[in-house]
């Protein structure tokens, strides 16, 4: 009984990606051969030779479809990662959780139930009609005229990703960008209707939430992210409305310059730079600068709508636009997915974590933040940072004052800061070390935070966050040497620049490893991942780099210092690089024409920031190469200028 019931689960299981027909029967005349070989009617020797015969043909199957899974790694890395995941052992991705009431739910609907009431708990809780109030609307902007033609909406289903999930509504993104021409002109009437007339289907006000895994313990409802999978044409009509948004947005320059998040040219990266090139000259002229990490509490769910609503027509947001966003935002509703599905719940505030639009309605509800600080702040999206000189009573003084500011802000606003979570760092030799509070609860000193991606320490030498890239990347090389059995330099290299790399050089021109065990840390990825590679397992370091066409990390990051001075000074990020350098006062006959002020420094943490070490390299850089007139041309004419010294 037992043996039929393991041939049937067996009969069921999924069979791998790389098997065929042919190598089913292979196997098959394998498995016959091992019978007759046991029962004397063939000898070992022709046994053996079948089973090598089949061996071989199983390891080019497994190696051609590992090929294809990496040819294809930065459009689906979830093919992969699922590939290697199966070769694990199975690990239940959500729970046992634990309720309020201390009994933990195991059972699949349990799970979901448990945590779609968590999820709605957070919610503020509104009015249930939800338009702006009468005197805004009257004052905001006249009604618009939306045009969307079959085009437009054809060039949004062919560049959908058929890889993605589907909304509550089951439309797949491969069959809508398959059906493309077919269906783009009834959409773009259905869309163009939809946003003339206010009026937006149920289907796309339901979402299905998955639950995504955060860190700490896994029984707890609190440490799971809720991501919205809404419907896919919705999501496209979104993306058309997101676009005259961000136009009206960027012309009347509504967003504050202290906004890194989801803002065109700006990024992590040009966050960490801005703020922390304030910090490090602070520092470097001998001031106490102490910096506030703050922590908004489910800050994208607790968006209350009725405010936001007055605060698009405040923004200048026509009134067409406005009525959809409100209606779409209303009367919402949403069910969580694991294993399965829980009952539907009525969302009564936030924006959905997932939708297109979400994002830069979130922008436009906490851009008034700043409003009456006296302090830096510097926000990507929620993620806020405040800091000054702390060097007397009075400037301390000022720092509090602000973070008062700030908790009245989030008061009118219906918002809450998890203050438990809101750390204060200290930098300078004479720091005092000042104690702050929010409300009545006093804020932690810290000696290390975690600051969009990247941990900055108080003596900010970057050795934390160098360890921790380095562990973070030597872990995923242990997951593809154990899980993938190709060597072959066409699998192993575009899985090391896909999935390896990156945490080696994320932010890393704000955070470059200044010692040289750092240094040799992040290297010695490098070269572990280059030695994996047949045929280069006995060539010396430079030589595989050679072969392979590769730069060493070190001297990669000296290329992307001059991509990121290049944006500063002539490209995208030109705004921000005017507050950040100075063209250089005296200019001699042979110079590249974009010469920069070279700036004094006293400690290694100025010398080593961005703004000061890389001037040099930039202003040595020959005319040609610095005066190219686009981005890729300037990385072509670097390359070349590159392979040259170097």
């Amino acid at each position: 009984m037992i043996q039929n019931k393991k041939k049937k689960n067996m009969a069921h299981a999924k069979k791998p990606e790389w098997m065929s027909k042919e190598l089913l029967t292979e196997l098959k005349l394998k498995s016959d051969m091992h019978k007759k070989w046991k029962r004397g009617e063939i000898t070992k020797e022709e046994f053996k030779r079948i089973a090598n015969s089949c061996r071989e043909k199983v390891r080019k199957a497994k190696a051609q479809n590992e090929l294809r899974l990496a040819r294809d790694i930065k459009n689906n890395k979830k093919g992969f990662f699922a590939y290697v995941g199966r070769k694990r052992k199975k690990r239940e991705a959500i729970g046992p959780l634990r309720g309020e009431d201390g009994v933990m739910a195991t059972g699949d609907r349990e799970k979901a139930e448990l945590l779609n009431t968590f999820f709605a708990s957070v919610f503020s809780q509104e009015e249930s009609h939800l338009q702006p109030q009468q005197h805004e609307m009257d004052e905001g902007f006249g009604e618009i005229q939306p045009q969307i033609g079959k085009q437009v909406v054809q060039e949004h289903l062919a560049t959908l990703n058929e890889f993605k999930s589907p909304g509550p509504d089951q439309l797949h993104p491969r069959v809508l960008k398959e059906l493309a021409e077919v269906i783009s002109e009834p959409l773009a009437i259905i869309f163009e209707s939809s946003w003339r007339t206010g009026e937006v289907p149920a289907d796309w006000r339901s979402v299905n939430v998955v639950p995504i895994f955060k860190k700490g313990k896994k029984n707890d409802p609190n440490n799971y992210r809720p991501v919205s999978l809404t419907s896919i044409p919705g999501k496209i009509l979104e993306k058309i409305i997101k676009e005259v948004v961000c136009k009206h947005l960027e012309t009347d320059a509504v967003i504050a310059n202290s906004q890194h998040g989801f803002t065109k040219n700006k990024s992590c990266q040009t966050n960490l730079i801005s703020f922390f090139n304030r910090v490090t000259s602070w520092v470097d002229t001998g001031n106490a600068v102490d910096v506030a990490y703050l922590d908004f509490s489910k800050a994208f769910d607790k968006v209350p709508h009725n405010l936001l609503a007055n605060k698009l027509v405040k923004c200048g947001l026509d009134k067409t636009t406005v009525r959809w966003i409100c209606n779409w935002l209303s009367e919402r509703t949403q069910r969580v997915l694991t294993n399965a599905s829980s009952s539907w719940k009525e969302v009564t505030s936030g924006v959905p974590q997932g939708s297109v639009l979400g994002p830069v309605l979130f922008n436009i509800f906490i851009n008034d933040l700043d409003e009456g600080l006296e302090g830096t702040i510097i926000k990507f999206a929620d993620d806020t940072k405040l800091g000054g000189i702390a060097n007397t009573p009075e400037e301390r003084s000022r720092i509090q004052n602000d973070l008062d500011r700030l908790e009245r802000w989030a008061e009118t606003n219906k918002m809450k800061f998890n203050r438990n979570k809101c750390k204060i760092l200290h930098f300078g030799r004479k720091n005092g070390n000042q104690r702050y509070r929010m409300g009545d609860t006093w804020l932690d000193s810290s000696t290390c935070e975690k600051d969009l991606g990247v941990l900055v320490d108080n003596k900010l030498n970057m050795s934390q966050q160098c360890d921790a890239a380095a562990k973070k990347a030597n872990g995923i090389l242990a997951c593809i040497n154990r899980g993938i059995a190709s060597r072959s330099r066409e699998v192993l290299l575009p899985l090391y620049s896909a999935l390896i790399r990156p945490h080696l050089e994320y932010c890393v021109q704000f955070w470059a490893p200044q010692l040289k065990g750092d240094v040799d840390k992040l290297e010695s990825v490098q070269r572990r991942a280059t030695k994996m590679m047949k045929g280069l397992e006995n060539k010396a370091y430079e030589e595989r780099l050679k072969e392979l066409g590769m730069f060493s990390l070190q001297k990669r990051r000296l290329r992307g210092d001059m991509i990121a001075m290049y944006k500063y000074v002539r490209g995208s990020h030109r705004e921000e690089g005017a507050s950040l350098f100075s063209a250089a006062l005296q200019t001699r006959t042979r110079n590249n024409g974009f010469k920069l002020q070279e700036r004094r420094f006293h400690l290694n943490i100025r010398k080593n920031f961005l703004t000061v070490r890389a001037v040099w390299q930039w202003n040595s850089l020959p005319q040609t190469v610095v005066e190219a007139p686009s981005l890729e041309a300037f990385k072509q004419r670097l390359d070349g200028h590159l392979s040259g010294v170097l």
